[in-house]
């Protein structure tokens, strides 16, 4: 019974949530609402969510590009080694190079990003 009173306080405050962290939505606001969405339980949406997340961080760590049609595709690039700065003390460090995960917007999403952006703020076109 404590559990239903929990998740029910749960739900309540992740509607409050939005809110409070406007532009953010978390790791776990994601798999409540796959869970909520697809109804399932929250246990089986975060197994849900962490496999794509794995499988995601495993291809790019095996040096492979993920492309997913419609919304965009995840690759690595390299970063070259340079000499950087210590801020706390000025002190020159060298910094070795490195991969970085980088995120490539698809056409379809840029232009539902941007739709829903015209459409909310009014500037979809001139007015008189």
């Amino acid at each position: 019974m404590s559990d239903m009173r929990e998740e029910a306080t749960l739900d309540q405050q992740s509607e409050l949530e939005p809110e409070a962290k406007a532009g953010v939505m978390t790791k776990a606001e994601l798999m409540d609402e796959v869970a909520r969405v697809v109804q399932l339980t929250k246990k089986q949406a975060e197994t849900i969510v962490n496999i794509v997340f794995d499988s995601i961080v495993d291809s790019l760590r095996a040096g492979q590009k993920i492309e997913l049609r419609g919304f965009g595709s995840f690759r690595l690039r390299s970063r070259k080694s340079r000499t950087g700065r210590n801020p706390k003390t000025g002190e020159k460090v060298e910094v070795p190079s490195k991969k970085i995960p980088y995120f490539k917007p698809g056409k379809e999403l840029k232009e539902l990003i941007n739709k829903v952006m015209s459409e909310g703020d009014g500037s979809a076109g001139p007015t008189e």
